[in-house]
């Protein structure tokens, strides 16, 4: 009777189990007490915007600049007594990040008035005449800790623009969620591209401002740049460790979890394979109709890399590649953050598809976003990790030198 009774319940909490979505386990989670953080927008109101007092400015950012209570960047520098906001640019995925297109026009701003100039359109730099009048240029835009998110490609164009019209480029700073203090990966040696505007790692381990300050003087720009600093954030802090509140980046970044895979799987976007795009967890996810999910888990786990688990998954994306098609693969679920080495996973996913699916999967655009031809190389010869890792250790030495002249934060 026992049985009988309980049974249903039983099955009920399965079936809810296996849908939930899955939870990081990480063994160095969220700290019960946040930091108190001020990032840049909040010291800059706090200031009562001193630093742009009697100036006519532009402002680049999107949806993510806003401060700690919610308000938009663009209200609150529009209102403020002594600024005259004048104009705004874009980014990738527009002013309000909710464009996944290839070419976003220029717009105007329904709330100010204001024109929006898209840098992710026919231009990628401001021009002289959209500068022409301003004292000086604002960037305000989170960014994720990941050489190949285009933010920091667009904000490197704006401080060489800012740079040849001889105005000041001013960043409002703001923490790397995923911590500032872990660097991984292979740093660029190809040339530069849009997804690769500088010889920095992959995971570069950097705050927008300290990059900002890297630019500007391995790039030559000589900018007049200005970088109101973060308070109370300490390198190794995750976001949620702070008092920051979480905003979705772009349409497909939605969570702290996803940002802390994207590195890795994200690397493997331009090859045929599935990202979860066009799914509610993008980046948890990564298959292809011609894989079979079991083999692919064991494959895996033959690498040794640690500290992620993965279990077989079949999903249907709606976008991108395989898009409304059944794709076989894993679901990723980080178990402990500060010890994963997200980009291993990567390049043995990489590696392991490229030698089991041969006719189906190819390594031809993987460089797209590596941007590191010895690797590549390596993958292709079926190279261990650990000799993958030697390729990389003359240029990760040299960056975390270089680096350390541009840190903020302790």
């Amino acid at each position: 009777m026992k049985l009988l009774k309980f049974y249903p319940i039983t099955l009920a909490l399965a079936v809810l189990l296996l849908f939930a979505p899955a939870q990081s386990t990480a063994q160095s989670g969220p700290s019960p007490v946040k930091a108190e953080v001020l990032n840049g927008i909040d010291v800059l109101k706090k200031d009562a915007f001193a630093s742009l007092q009697g100036k006519k400015i532009g402002l680049l950012t999107n949806q993510t600049g806003r401060d700690k209570e919610g308000n938009s960047t663009i209200d609150l520098l529009f209102n403020a007594p002594g600024v005259e906001l004048k104009v705004l640019f874009a980014p990738e995925h527009g002013i309000r990040g909710d464009k996944d297109q290839a070419v976003i026009e220029d717009g105007k701003d329904a709330k100010t008035g204001l024109p929006i100039y898209s840098l992710y359109g026919k231009n990628r730099k401001p021009s002289p005449e959209q500068l022409a009048g301003l004292d000086a240029l604002v960037f305000d835009i989170q960014d994720i800790g990941c050489r190949f998110y285009t933010y920091i490609s667009s904000m490197s164009h704006a401080m060489q623009a800012a740079a040849e019209a001889n105005i000041e480029f001013i960043v409002l700073d703001r923490i790397n969620p995923i911590n500032g203090r872990d660097v991984e990966g292979p740093v660029q040696i190809d040339k530069s591209t849009f997804v690769g505007i500088h010889p920095i790692a992959l995971r570069h381990g950097m705050t927008i401002g300290e990059l900002a300050l890297m630019f500007n003087q391995e790039c030559g720009y000589h900018a007049r740049l200005t970088v109101v600093e973060i308070q109370g954030w300490k390198r190794k802090m995750w976001q949620d460790q702070t008092d920051i509140p979480w905003v979705n980046t772009s349409p497909n970044m939605r969570s702290l979890w996803e940002a802390t895979l994207y590195p890795g799987i994200g690397l493997l976007e331009f090859t045929p394979i599935a990202t979860g795009r066009g799914t509610t967890i993008p980046f948890e996810l990564l298959g292809a109709p011609y894989i079979k999910s079991e083999k692919l888990a064991a494959r895996l786990s033959q690498y040794g890399v640690k500290n992620i688990d993965f279990t077989p998954f079949t999903f249907t994306p709606t976008e991108r590649q395989f898009a409304n098609e059944p794709c076989n693969g894993l679901r990723f679920n980080v178990l402990n953050r500060d010890k994963l080495r997200i980009m291993d996973v990567g390049i043995a996913l990489a590696q392991i598809l490229h030698q089991d699916y041969p006719d189906a999967y190819s390594l031809k655009n993987l460089n797209t976003l590596l941007l590191h031809t010895p690797t590549m190389e390596a993958i292709r010869r079926g190279d261990s990790l650990s000799q993958i890792h030697s390729l990389w250790a003359p240029e990760l030495k040299d960056f975390k030198k270089r680096r350390a002249a541009y840190l903020l934060y302790r």
